[in-house]
């Protein structure tokens, strides 16, 4: 019993060998043929070129007349089915792509991903039509697999920084330092992220300039993201004089903290004795805002600040230098 099931086992295998032969050889006759085809045509195009220049112009037309005929016109004929399928193929990668963009966006899903989604379901429908393009000639795609794993040792050798920034692309968007509409500083840049694409991200600067950073360099170094938490500190440094009483000061500069519009309640104000400066005696005013307005109430802290002192009558002194002189000044 044993023996006859090893020998069923053999005769499956058998089976099977025969079977990827067989597809092998038709894959190998499929492409003789193709060959033979071009090699004819290319002598049927010497011979009509020949008799064209020997002033046979009648058989060298029939001749090209012929070949028009037999290749020109179903090649021509395939070639723009090709034309046709691609335009066709790039409205559905447009539509499919604003389909997952829209749906993405109804799903509240973050825009970032939303965009890279969107953008990669572009691409793979492109990608599937141009190798339903490729079959159309008669090309099969699975006989250049070593070609193909060969070239791409070597695109993966010549663009070492462009998969590199690719990886960083999508760690990026895995970890999710940032998002689009966050205020960060990368690389001493500082702006609003507008987009995080596969290989860039794009930066736009208050001042309404863009700046297109490579993702490798973001990824590799330090991100600061201004906006990440909800609420900031806003920190006031300001100077008064050595004659001003310390304790009035700061009772003039936590009721100016305490006027401050648009600040948070809790954490509270806070009035902090920093140093005794070299000509000043140098405060910290300390004040918490929503990070949407931070800047201003950054500066109505400065405003409060500085006409708290003056109605109080305390002084904000500058840098001086005493000059003394040991001998007179000669005339």
């Amino acid at each position: 019993m044993f023996l006859f099931q090893d020998e069923a086992g053999a005769g499956t295998t058998a089976t099977n060998e025969t079977a990827e032969a067989g597809a092998e050889a038709a894959t190998t006759t499929e492409s003789v043929d193709a060959a033979a085809d071009l090699s004819e045509a290319s002598e049927k195009a010497s011979d009509a070129a020949d008799k064209l220049m020997s002033g046979d112009f009648s058989g060298g037309s029939a001749d090209l007349i012929e070949m028009g005929k037999e290749y020109v016109v179903p090649y021509g004929t395939r070639v723009i089915g090709v034309l046709v399928l691609l335009f066709i193929a790039w409205i559905i990668a447009r539509w499919i792509s604003s389909i997952t963009r829209k749906g993405m966006e109804r799903a509240k899903i973050d825009t970032t991903l939303t965009k890279f989604a969107s953008n990669m379901v572009r691409w793979l429908v492109l990608i599937l039509a141009g190798l339903a393009c490729l079959s159309v000639f008669g090309i099969q795609t699975t006989s250049f697999a070593a070609l193909i794993g060969a070239a791409g040792l070597a695109l993966g050798l010549a663009f070492q920084g462009t998969l590199g920034n690719m990886s960083a692309g999508v760690m990026l968007l895995v970890f999710r330092p940032f998002k689009v509409g966050d205020a960060v500083n990368i690389g001493g840049e500082t702006g609003l992220v507008n987009e995080v694409g596969l290989f860039t991200t794009e930066i736009d600067t208050f001042d309404n300039r863009r700046f297109i950073i490579p993702n490798g360099e973001i990824f590799g170094t330090t991100i600061e993201n201004i906006t990440y938490h909800p609420r900031r500190r806003a920190d006031v440094a300001v100077g008064v004089e050595y004659g001003a009483d310390i304790d009035k000061t700061r009772e003039v500069l936590e009721a100016a903290a305490n006027r401050v519009p648009g600040r948070l309640e809790d954490p509270a104000p806070v009035v902090f004795l920093s140093e005794l400066g070299g000509s000043s005696v140098d405060w910290s005013v300390r004040v918490w805002a929503p990070t949407a307005d931070f800047g201003a109430v950054k500066q109505a802290t400065i405003r409060e600040v500085k006409n708290s002192l003056d109605e109080a009558g305390i002084g904000i002194p500058y840098p001086t230098m005493d000059v003394n002189l040991t001998q007179p000044v000669s005339t």
